[in-house]
């Protein structure tokens, strides 16, 4: 059976990227991104991007390549704004007769596509400023202001919730109970990548300081300069922390390991619960077998 539509998801270090990228070589495809921090420009090694240590362009050895390295660093995005942008590249790929491949591994753009998304009321700019300034000083108090059946901890997921509460006076989970819209690749194959996890924290011990050589201190540097939230990816503080001088070198990579780690635990809990793959393939960056099940 032909998709009209692939999503390609894993852990962290889990090769999905060269995966997607094999399979769009077999089936024409488009890979669109779904990464949360891989869409902001000037920090591809603290990524993990496809660009990391490449020209930022539209392809990768002529393959199409579409919302990563987009937005600069001082720019904020909504899950909204994302499924738009997902939209229009999703139609631009069908109507070039070519294969839309989702591939990333933020599960919320995930469900987004799949599911879509409850209706959000337009919020002004003065409360999202007020949001935000709130979270960045104390986010224990604007997580204070939220109900409890909100458990998202990510600063601006924090702070979209708050700008909501301010704007209308309600709790973001109120619109999030809604009926959902907008879903972009109902109906896509859904592939996981699953290694073991011995073998996914080899692959991030391994990986983490080819990616400081490879320019993620001078990445960090900018994050310093433009302000942006640098717990919002994974490695972005330890290295901020290790540019301003509070931990060495060895305590970065160290702690920048170990919250990879983490992360990855937390995304296997997700795509366990959340995602119920059509396709799951146990070893990092599968093999041509895999693309031939599912072509």
């Amino acid at each position: 059976m032909k998709h009209d539509a692939y999503i390609i998801t894993g852990p962290t270090a889990s090769g999905k990227s060269d995966f997607a990228h094999r399979l769009a070589r077999r089936i024409n495809g488009v890979i669109i991104n779904c990464d949360s921090v891989q869409i902001y420009r000037g920090i591809e090694n603290i990524a993990a991007s496809p660009f990391a240590g490449r020209e930022i362009s539209d392809n990768i050895d002529g393959i199409p390549y579409r919302l990563f390295s987009i937005l600069p660093l001082t720019e904020q995005i909504s899950v909204a704004d994302y499924l738009r942008m997902a939209r229009a590249e999703y139609d631009a790929a069908i109507k070039a007769g070519r294969t839309p491949i989702f591939v990333g591994g933020t599960g919320y753009y995930i469900n987004a596509l799949v599911n879509g998304i409850s209706p959000m009321p337009d919020v002004s700019d003065e409360k999202r400023a007020r949001a935000r300034e709130l979270v960045a000083t104390d986010i224990d108090a604007a997580r204070k202001m939220l109900p409890h059946d909100f458990s998202a901890t990510d600063p601006q997921r924090v702070a979209r919730a708050l700008e909501v509460f301010f704007e209308t006076g309600r709790h973001i989970t109120e619109f999030q109970n809604m009926p959902r819209t907008g879903a972009v690749a109902p109906d896509a194959c859904r592939v996981l990548i699953s290694p073991d996890s011995a073998l996914l924290r080899e692959r991030i011990a391994l990986r983490i300081p080819e990616m400081l050589s490879g320019g993620a201190l001078a990445e960090a540097q900018l994050i310093i300069d433009s302000g942006w939230d640098e717990n919002r990816a994974i490695g972005a503080s330890q290295l901020c922390r290790f540019i301003r001088g509070e931990i060495s070198e060895s305590e970065c990579i160290q702690n920048w390991i170990t919250k990879t780690n983490q992360y990855a635990k937390r995304q296997r809990t997700w795509f366990r619960t959340q995602y119920n793959p059509d396709i799951i393939i146990n070893c990092a960056g599968g093999t041509d077998a895999d693309i031939d099940v599912i072509i």
